[in-house]
């Protein structure tokens, strides 16, 4: 899956956008037979 870019100036509030990457990533496992990973907790390691 492709992840969002970061902002271009570094260590500010809000630059890593993880979030919206988890939150397409749910979208994902919500609909497709093929499953995302999300975080370690939902998933399981691997």
């Amino acid at each position: 899956m492709g992840k969002p870019k970061k902002r271009t100036s570094p260590r500010k509030t809000g630059t890593r956008r993880s979030h919206l990457a988890l939150k397409l990533a749910r979208a994902v496992n919500a609909k497709s037979p093929i499953k995302a990973r999300t975080t370690t907790r939902e998933t399981g390691k691997k």
